[in-house]
């Protein structure tokens, strides 16, 4: 039942001193482990978040995971887009209109009782499937209150949440991410590392007979709960799915009780996976000359402080395996203190979710009246009317009408709702005065154009507005032609004073425009925040700063999004004043290049 080739000294016959916790597997000897430890217990474990693209490793730990099961387990796959009526379930349409009267349909949360459903696309799943799936998992059942149905239903089940997102601007919803303990990553294991294992199903069936049996006692537990602590893990369901993964390791492996061992794999394949800072290290202490003979009431009060330093050892030993597992490039990362605290998802850089009558993905039905434009869910609409059959043919009976017909009413429509994503137009708003300023507007320049580059993916369009001498023009009206655009930059004059607040007003006013159109704005203010021109174009710091302030202002009552970019040399305060007038982030980039700016902006409006 072990690992192959997880201890080379055993298999020559060598004896060797215990080694450390995790030394001598592989990243896929873990990923196999985790599907076997998943299986043993798959609704304490909650699952499986597997990041890798489709392939032949993925789809052979996939393989491995599937034919670990037992015979007797449901396996269920959910699709990205699928319905509520399917996930949680309702009403059986053609059952229901055979029998005139409401019968219900299991949906694939209750059909998984027992075993596992795979979550494909994780990565682009929504938040309204995640909540149905968050709240299965949280009350172990289902509750169906629609379509004249009532009923809870038992679904205990384990996810494995197939996660294709690349880089990290892409991965799970954390709401689902922490609800699963085993956090896989399979991008960097080759073809020919993805070997098979030594597990079948009858050990996992053993090892669920021998898992009710298993408890960890209070030393155990306060290893691993200190174990995350140290490692900055801020949620409480990571230290109870190590429990359950040290139990699980001990069941697996035919122990009658856990040990050492099982702590360590426990607080390797779940703790590690989710550390965002290392533990505090701990500097040695001088050596000291052996102390004198003791008496032997000092050795029984010695024999008990010993005692109570075994917890410590333990919980250290446990923290060592932890960090032995953390990825060299997450432990740089954690030293640099760059690792974000939780990950979060890409929602997609195309604007905001707007519904709309007859574009975009389906996103529902609701209640309505048939009108141009609008388009009749037959499907849904027979559903409403199904409940009412044997209603309407007795009404119909007492008025001697024989029909055996369905009679669908005004109140049974219903119509689909669309939902898309609208484009999103960042509009820089570039302070083109000054000597100083010709530096920032190569950086515009430079800026504009890598955003171009990304268009077709992005889904967005690029504006660029100038503001020097007594007033501002648009110099780049909302584009996606690369060519265009740098026609246009090559030209960008810069000079003069600083008309601040026609700036804000011009860019106000197209992303008004913008937003009438259906369109997402977004404004980049790059500026020093000196403003030295009125609207009127007298000069006057105060009058023109007033203006500016007062222009900030009305772009926060608009609820636009916007961030300030501070160019001066040496940030001051009226740009930070500014930022907060606007409601908007602050930035300053005293020192920066086209790549960092492009960065700076990419980060503030995905």
């Amino acid at each position: 039942m072990n690992m192959t080739a997880a201890n080379p000294a055993a298999d020559r016959g060598v004896e060797a001193g215990p080694p450390p916790a995790g030394a001598g597997l592989s990243a896929w000897d873990d990923a196999v482990l985790a599907a076997a430890l998943m299986s043993v217990d798959p609704v304490g474990t909650g699952g499986v978040a597997l990041r890798a693209l489709a392939g032949p490793v993925r789809e052979q730990w996939l393989s491995l995971m599937r034919d670990l099961q037992p015979p007797e387990a449901p396996h269920r796959r959910i699709p990205l887009h699928v319905s509520d009526g399917r996930l949680l379930g309702g009403l059986d349409l053609a059952a229901t209109l055979n029998a005139g009267r409401p019968i219900a349909e299991r949906g694939l949360l209750v059909e998984a009782d027992g075993g596992l459903v795979e979550l494909a696309m994780a990565e682009r799943i929504s938040a309204h499937t995640a909540a149905r799936l968050t709240m299965a998992f949280d009350s172990g059942e289902v509750v169906l209150e629609r379509d004249g149905l009532a009923m809870r239903t038992p679904s205990r089940f384990a996810v494995v949440a197939l996660d294709e997102g690349v880089g990290e601007d892409e991965g799970l919803l954390n709401a689902l991410l922490d609800r699963l303990a085993f956090h896989v990553d399979l991008t960097h294991i080759r073809v020919h590392e993805a070997i098979a294992c030594d597990y079948d199903p009858e050990d996992v069936v053993q090892a669920r007979a021998r898992l009710a049996g298993l408890t960890l006692d209070e030393a155990q537990l306060e290893a691993l709960c200190g174990t995350a602590l140290a490692l900055g893990i801020p949620s409480l369901r990571a230290s109870l799915f190590a429990c359950r993964v040290a139990c699980a390791s001990a069941a697996l492996e035919g122990r009658e009780q856990v040990e050492a061992e099982d702590l360590a794999v426990a607080a390797r394949l779940v703790l590690a996976p989710r550390a965002t800072q290392l533990p505090p290290s701990e500097e040695q202490p001088p050596e000291e000359p052996p102390p004198p003979p003791e008496e032997p009431e000092e050795q029984e009060q010695n024999q008990s402080e010993e005692q109570q330093q075994e917890p410590q050892e333990l919980e250290d030993t446990v923290l060592d395996a932890a960090k032995a597992a953390i990825p060299a490039d997450l432990l740089s990362q954690l030293q640099l203190g760059t690792l974000r605290r939780s990950r979060s998802r890409a929602t997609g850089k195309a604007g905001a979710v707007q519904n709309a009558p007859t574009r975009g993905r389906p996103a529902g039905v609701l209640r309505g009246e048939l009108r141009a434009g609008l388009k009749l869910n037959v499907v849904e609409t027979l559903r409403a009317a199904a409940p009412w059959q044997r209603l309407r043919r007795e009404e119909r009976a007492r008025r001697g009408i024989e029909s055996s017909r369905i009679e669908v009413r005004q109140d049974d429509f219903r119509i689909t709702r669309f939902k898309h994503r609208s484009e999103t137009t960042t509009i820089f708003m570039v302070d083109a005065s000054g000597s100083s300023a010709l530096h920032r507007l190569a950086e515009a320049k430079g800026a504009v154009e890598m955003l171009l580059a990304d268009c077709y993916v992005r889904r967005d369009q690029v504006a660029l507005i100038a503001f020097r001498g007594k007033g501002a023009e648009v110099l780049l009206p909302p584009t996606r032609s690369l060519v265009r655009a740098k026609r246009t930059l090559a030209g960008l004059p810069g000079g003069g004073g600083t008309p601040l607040a026609s700036g804000i007003d011009l860019g106000m006013m197209m992303a008004d425009s913008i937003q009438r159109r259906g369109g997402t704005p977004i404004l980049i203010l790059m500026t020093d925040g000196r403003a030295n021109v009125a609207r009127d174009g007298a000069g006057g710091r105060a009058r023109a700063f007033d203006e500016a302030k007062a222009a900030a202002r009305a772009v926060r009552a608009q609820e636009m999004s916007a961030m300030v970019i501070d160019t001066s040399p040496r940030p001051q305060q009226q740009g930070r004043e500014l930022a907060a007038e606007m409601g908007a982030r602050y930035l300053p980039l005293p020192h920066a290049d086209a790549g960092a700016l492009n960065q700076a902006v990419r980060a503030a409006t995905g």
